[in-house]
């Protein structure tokens, strides 16, 4: 007789265990960010500085009533010639988008180029092409042996030629260096049909041009700037015996990732139901994706700048300022489309699926693209005052494609990251200061990248000796772990994102199945382009052109004004009143833009955190899987190898070794240090005959062997160096890269004492 089944209340009690665990870290979590929020919102009353700012306009007022109305009347005219100025300045700005859109949106590259390869004329058309930098004049002629430059930036709406905007710019760090320099740019109508696959094999093609224009020259660098980072780790995992280094500039390659309290635009795309909303935009735009909308988006996230303080920096400096404010408009108005496929891809895998640092992204034949498969040394540069691309976004995933920084070493991988501690998101591409200092030092590094170990290391600007163009910035690459890296990123696993992603996938197939197919059926290219055109984005800039009636006189009195231009004195103290208003109105939208932002992070975790507390993620098979092939020790394959190879090798091995040993020992290395590692690697024998290929496979199999077993690489060198010539001459050349003992640190000093005694030499080691 079948036995009476039981009543699983072990089985209920664990599941609802589980459930009311997942809850109450969802609370935690909403409870964490209303907490910051209000700390942020309500701070202390009076504003810190703003009884002194209050003292010193009363201080400024000062003044006789005869002396007040000297200065009233002066600001009066200043101000009135300024408001004409400003007018005006709009007007030239309106004219510069209608010529700029009836051009085509050409790049706004300020250097002269050619065009090597057009990515409309390849097998799998694409609105792509490869150009090629002509030095101007006053710059020195291109090294074809030098490693080129190639430079990549985001289509996220705009065109391109934002890293060549200026003379000042990666373009033109590149040139004083003597490096070809070749720039990927793209056209503003996409060819039909086109995908981001399809983007990526047209830019391995261009990386193939370039090898074989320069036959001798090292393998290329490529720099990605924002949206152009991902595409660029996509190219260097998809072709990565093409590159020969990667740079990443605001490149947001974990978009999970944030610190609570800020960075709220990666909570848009749940607030909005998913992906969908961008397919509609899509459909509605007869299989096209306007970009303005994306140009939208990055101007909501500080409407205080994008309605106001532009332009009141332009109003009260309009005689300085214009210039720079036409220049920069001409890029930022210029908006280009997308295909359907492309935007969907974008927004599916990476804004709200967050696919690619885990692996899932399909690059077409069963293949996916696996950052872990990138080789070349990988340079992420980002900012702290980045709101578009947060640290978080641009770092996270190196945590979550190395499970540590030993693991980053024994797959002989070299990652560097640089932090700025206040530039913004555009800041990193057009400061022209940026430029001088951490584009310029980026290069320089680069130069001796094959020279740096493998590891995970912060790049830190110390300092600088010299002026002008003397000036030399002080540099070291400090070694850095993955938890450095997960306390920069902040929060990265909330469950609330997987279960937007999951949401997402059903929302949109319901759009697909129920809404799509109306949608299309009634675009057309002539509604579509209507729409286009009727965009707040481009109409706010029509209007203000010549081809409103209403501002044709703007021209003459801006005219009159120049030539009768009296600017008020800067102690004017009307002028100081006007400044103070200008800071209130930017404070009173800031500060809706705070509780704005609070409410969008609040309503998100309240929603999405509920729904992933009642498994609305589902089964947690794949994360659980994720977890444990991230748990596997991968040590023993690459421990057996490096038993086997610690003894084998001679001089180069040596040297290498060494090297490697004292690095790690201290824990980075000096520029100064780099620079002469790097002269030994490539001037002195053995070196010199090597290949870079050949010498970055040494250092790589050097750094897995001092990683793994660095006792035993430590007491083998005297297999690899087992004549007393060859140990003094490797000692002395090591002891010349290290530099005075007094300047190595204790640990460094210990380990170059270890090394002298294991190969049997004095404390003192001539020259041989």
């Amino acid at each position: 007789m079948p036995a009476t089944p039981s009543f699983p209340a072990r089985e209920f009690a664990e599941k609802a265990n589980e459930t009311t665990t997942r809850a109450l870290e969802q609370v935690r979590t909403l409870a964490d960010v209303i907490g910051r929020h209000a700390a942020a919102q309500y701070p202390a009353f009076p504003a810190p500085g703003a009884a002194e700012a209050m003292r010193d306009l009363a201080a400024r007022f000062a003044r006789t009533p005869a002396a007040l109305a000297q200065d009233a009347q002066a600001y009066a005219a200043d101000a009135a010639q300024r408001l004409i100025l400003f007018w005006d300045v709009m007007r030239q700005a309106g004219n510069n988008f209608v010529e700029h859109e009836r051009a085509g949106c050409p790049p706004v590259l300020v250097f002269d180029y050619e065009t090597v390869v057009d990515g409309r004329q390849l097998a799998r058309p694409v609105n792509y092409a490869l150009v090629r930098i002509t030095p101007p004049e006053g710059f020195p002629a291109t090294d074809p042996k030098l490693r080129p430059f190639v430079i990549i930036d985001p289509r996220a709406g705009h065109g391109a030629g934002i890293g060549g905007f200026k003379s000042d710019s990666q373009v033109g760090v590149a040139l004083r260096r003597r490096h070809p320099v070749y720039f990927v740019i793209f056209y503003r109508e996409p060819e039909k049909g086109q995908t981001i696959l399809d983007v990526t094999a047209a830019e391995a093609t261009f990386l193939a041009h370039i090898a074989k224009v320069h036959p001798d020259a090292p393998k290329p660098v490529v720099i990605g700037n924002c949206q152009g980072g991902w595409a660029t780790m996509m190219l260097g995992a998809a072709a990565p015996e093409a590159v020969g280094a990667l740079v990443l500039n605001g490149a947001p390659l974990s978009y999970w990732a944030g610190e609570k309290g800020r960075n709220p635009m990666r909570y848009l795309g749940g607030l909005a139901g998913g992906g969908w909303p961008a397919s509609l935009m899509a459909d509605l735009g007869n299989g096209k994706f306007d970009g303005a909308s994306l140009v939208a988006n990055f101007e909501s996230l500080s409407p205080g700048n994008t309605w106001f303080k532009k332009y009141f920096d332009l109003y009260s400096k309009v005689d300085s300022e214009a210039d720079r404010f036409l220049e920069f408009e001409r890029w930022w108005g210029g908006y280009f489309l997308m295909t359907s496929d492309e935007i969907r891809w974008i927004v599916d895998n990476l804004f709200i699926g967050n696919r690619f640092s885990s692996g899932q992204i399909a690059q077409g034949g069963g293949e996916t693209f696996n950052m872990r498969e990138v080789k070349a040394p990988v340079i992420v540069f980002a900012s702290s005052g980045d709101n578009i691309t947060p640290v978080g976004q641009a770092l996270r995933w190196i945590a979550d494609v190395y499970r540590d920084e030993q693991e980053i070493k024994s797959l002989g991988q070299t990652i560097v990251y640089l932090l700025h501690d206040q530039i913004g998101h555009l800041g990193i591409f057009v400061s022209g200061a940026v430029a001088k200092k951490e584009h310029s030092e980026i290069a320089t590094t680069l130069e001796m990248i094959e020279a740096v170990a493998p590891g995970l290391y912060e790049m830190k600007i110390t300092g600088h000796e010299g002026s002008g163009a003397n000036e030399e910035w002080q540099v070291e690459l400090v070694e850095r772990k993955i938890a450095d890296i997960r306390t920069l990123s902040g929060e990265a696993s909330n469950e609330a994102f997987p279960a937007v992603a999951k949401i997402s996938e059903m929302n949109q197939h319901l759009y697909d199945v129920l809404v799509s197919p109306i949608v299309r059926q009634s675009a057309t290219e002539a509604g579509a382009e209507a729409r286009r055109q009727a965009s707040p984005m481009r109409m706010r800039r029509y209007m203000f052109s010549d081809m409103n009636p209403f501002m044709m006189p703007i021209r003459a009195m801006a005219g009159m004004a120049r030539q009768n231009r009296k600017p008020a004195a800067q102690d004017n103290p009307f002028l100081a009143l006007e400044k103070a208003w200008a800071d209130t109105v930017e404070r009173s939208i800031d500060a809706w833009r705070d509780m704005r932002d609070a409410s969008i992070e609040t309503a998100f975790h309240a929603i999405y955190g509920g729904l992933a507390a009642v498994g609305v993620t589902g089964d947690d098979t794949a994360a659980e899987a994720e977890a444990a092939r991230r748990s596997v020790q991968v040590e023993p394959a690459h421990l057996s190898e490096a038993r086997a190879k610690v003894a084998e090798g001679g001089y180069a091995e040596a040297v290498i070794r060494m090297m490697i040993l004292l690095a790690d020992a201290r824990g980075g290395v000096r520029r100064s240090r780099l620079a002469r590692s790097n002269a030994l690697l490539t001037t002195e024998p053995p070196f010199v005959g090597m290949s870079p290929a050949a010498r970055q496979a040494i250092i790589r199999e050097q750094t897995v062997i001092v990683t793994l077993m660095r006792d035993e690489a430590l007491d083998t060198l005297t297999t690899l160096l087992p004549e007393a010539a060859e140990r003094r001459k490797a000692l002395a050349a090591v002891e010349h890269v290290a530099g005075p003992d007094e300047e190595l640190g204790d640990k460094a000093r210990e380990m170059l004492v270890r090394m002298r005694k294991t190969l049997g030499l004095g404390p003192k080691v001539a020259a041989a």
